[in-house]
């Protein structure tokens, strides 16, 4: 796994397996899926994840839109890249690439928490111009006080130990590890989900990604300038989300102009995945009214 030799063994009961497909841009091999027809949707998954986030959204996305999406750097069976393209400005323009190899121009894009994040910082650096921007569980803020003085030096100092990433994947070993971390976010997903978030968390070739790119995460500079964010922002929150304090969207929402945020009661930081029908509705609503697109 995070590279394309993994793909007969962990690839071989993939979600949405027939959309998927290798493409080499900005140095890296990536995976990425593709499905549907119409108007082009970008998807950027979060840290840790892949594109097996999007298993039940995307298809429904794909009633409507020609959807793309990658797994990040790192993540899934995308190469990893040099440690420091793991930074934000680095996702970002290695993302810029593969969409430029693809020759794409998303007329939409959402984004799962760092990947909304990823999405934010293409749009105001000029490299994506779509018409809407979802965010999904955004993590926008960068943490405050102590815990932000501690959390990424730490992060830092620990992936540069060579057998963390291993010991973080020995620690999930079985699902009911996974089960654990996964509701700590406040989200509870079918059993399916668990299993596929244990296989890319248990290869250490992702953990380390993941972690890297934890370590060199930097948020204040994209916070300082998402007032200049020009593209429609809606911003989808779980209300019980205990990744990303749904009080982090309520102040995006008040430094980005003409941004909207929608709760979803009851529902943690992978609503997408608890809800993919509700969220699917909200995102094709948002389209309408941003982009034109019919239902």
């Amino acid at each position: 796994m995070s590279d394309r030799r993994g793909w007969a063994r962990d690839g071989r009961d993939w979600p949405n397996r027939e959309a998927s497909r290798f493409v080499r841009a900005a140095g890296l091999m990536w995976h990425v899926q593709v499905m549907g027809s119409g108007p082009a949707l970008l998807l950027a998954h979060g840290t840790g994840a892949a594109t097996h986030s999007w298993r039940a959204l995307a298809p429904l996305l794909a009633r409507h839109f020609t959807v793309v999406a990658p797994d990040l750097p790192g993540h899934g069976f995308t190469e990893s890249p040099a440690t420091a393209r793991l930074s934000l400005p680095g996702m970002a323009k290695s993302l810029g690439g593969l969409l430029h190899a693809l020759n794409l121009r998303p007329v939409l894009a959402a984004g799962h928490s760092a990947g909304a994040a990823v999405l934010a910082r293409m749009a105001l650096d000029g490299q994506i111009a779509p018409r809407g921007l979802v965010s999904l569980n955004g993590a926008f803020v960068p943490l405050e006080g102590v815990p932000g003085q501690i959390f990424s030096p730490l992060a830092r100092l620990l992936v540069g130990l060579p057998l963390l990433p291993q010991l973080f994947a020995w620690r999930a070993k079985d699902d009911a590890a996974i089960r654990q971390i996964l509701d700590g976010t406040g989200s509870r997903i079918d059993a399916r989900g668990v299993s596929l978030y244990g296989r890319v968390i248990r290869n250490p070739a992702h953990a380390a990604a993941a972690l890297g790119m934890m370590a060199r995460w930097d948020l204040a500079p994209l916070m300082r300038d998402m007032p200049r964010l020009k593209v429609p922002l809606l911003l989808i929150v779980g209300a019980n989300d205990r990744a990303v304090p749904p009080a982090q969207a309520e102040r995006v929402c008040e430094a980005v102009p003409g941004a909207s945020l929608v709760a979803m009661p009851g529902l943690g930081h992978l609503s997408h995945e608890e809800r993919p029908e509700d969220t699917a509705a909200l995102i094709l609503d948002f389209a309408q009214r941003v982009a034109g697109v019919p239902a």
